[in-house]
């Protein structure tokens, strides 16, 4: 099993990998650091809690300081060489902090301008000379069309959570966002999953055909994954709720919905049952998100109210068991939700509260257990 001393990384890039205790590399990043560090195109599909985020982090400063060690740093202000594009702030805050925790060796710049925070917060981030921005696309144009941020030095574009950012609300900002780049940028696409229907969105965007990774457990659900399906009797699915919370009120929990009328509804009987609880959701202050994301992870509260906006990209080690109140249409969500629990080797458990018209999402999920 090869070591991330074996990858032919900076050894300053090892040794801060080292100082948390991260020597070997988990099989996405075994598989995509090596084309990555040849400059080569990619494309990684691999799933929830797998290691995504450093398989492209990695590389991205790697190259960046090479290019410093050679001689070719960066000395223009507002013009940073390697850009990572997330779909929601959370991520970005996220993807942000990985970044930094390994740039005491090499001393590499990174900032972030991220929907959600003031203007003039995200103009002074951009100021000055850095070398790697972490933003999402709204805030990123307004920026470059204001000329406060320039890309035309960009080498390395990454898209996380690469199949919201190509959906039809994202792609045409993508498009526009590429233009604004090198042309030979590095252009690198990782996610959870990443439907057949994407294919053409995928494809049209790279110059040159890209390598493509997928892990063995890419689109499958992690052995250390236990499911629950409890029937929902005659509409009463607050009963059923309540005894599966009964068995355990004390394990952290993400409560999944639907929709902002359900998440109401159970935010309602919560409080009816004298249940305390947070919420993340769409329509809320980010303040307020992040605030009540933290009293989760703090453990002042167990139970998390989320709707499938915090099925993705949210790194929260002490979620145990997922469960789903309302069971997703597609099964690309379904995914994305129970992989906020069972992550990296640890257990997890996922209960769904299951209704006639859930059969065809569970035939396809009973699928995916078949073959994990």
């Amino acid at each position: 099993m090869p070591t991330f001393a074996d990858l032919n990384l900076l050894s300053t890039l090892v040794a801060s990998l080292a100082e948390q205790d991260i020597t070997v590399p988990t099989p996405v990043q075994e598989q995509a650091i090596p084309p990555l560090l040849e400059g080569k195109p990619l494309v990684a599909v691999a799933e929830t809690g797998s290691g995504k985020t450093l398989s492209y982090v990695l590389p991205l400063l790697h190259r960046l300081k090479s290019m410093e060690l050679d001689g070719d740093a960066v000395t223009s202000e507002s013009r940073p060489r390697g850009l990572i594009l997330v779909p929601g702030r959370e991520l970005g805050e996220q993807v942000r902090k990985v970044c930094k925790s390994l740039t005491h060796g090499t001393r590499l710049r990174v900032r972030s301008t991220l929907g959600g925070t003031k203007k003039q917060i995200a103009r002074q981030n951009v100021k000055g000379v850095f070398e790697i921005l972490v933003a999402t696309p709204g805030r990123l144009e307004q920026l470059a069309d204001n000329k406060e941020l320039y890309l035309d030095d960009v080498r390395t574009v990454v898209f996380d959570e690469a199949d919201q950012m190509l959906d039809p609300g994202f792609l045409p900002s993508a498009r526009r966002i590429l233009k604004r780049c090198r042309t030979q940028v590095q252009l690198v696409m990782v996610s959870a999953t990443l439907p057949q229907t994407l294919k053409k969105s995928v494809d049209a965007l790279y110059a040159t055909p890209p390598v493509r990774v997928r892990t063995k457990g890419s689109e499958r659900l992690v052995p250390t994954l236990r499911t629950d399906n409890r029937k929902v009797n005659n509409g009463r699915r607050f009963d059923a709720l309540r005894e599966v919370l009964d068995e355990d009120d004390r394990t952290p929990t993400m409560l999944f919905v639907n929709t902002h009328d359900q998440c109401d509804a159970l935010a309602k009987w919560l409080d009816e049952q004298d249940l305390p609880y947070v919420a993340y959701r769409g329509q809320m202050e980010r303040t307020d998100r992040r605030k009540n994301l933290e009293r989760f992870r703090s453990g002042d509260v167990t139970l998390l109210i989320a709707t499938d906006l915090g099925g993705r990209g949210l790194d929260i080690e002490q979620v145990d068991r997922v469960i789903n109140v309302n069971l997703p249409r597609q099964v690309e969500n379904y995914l994305h939700r129970v992989g906020r629990t069972a992550r990296a080797g640890r257990e997890g458990l996922v209960v769904n509260l299951v209704t006639q018209r859930d059969q065809t999402l569970l035939a396809k999920v009973e699928k995916i257990q078949r073959r994990s």
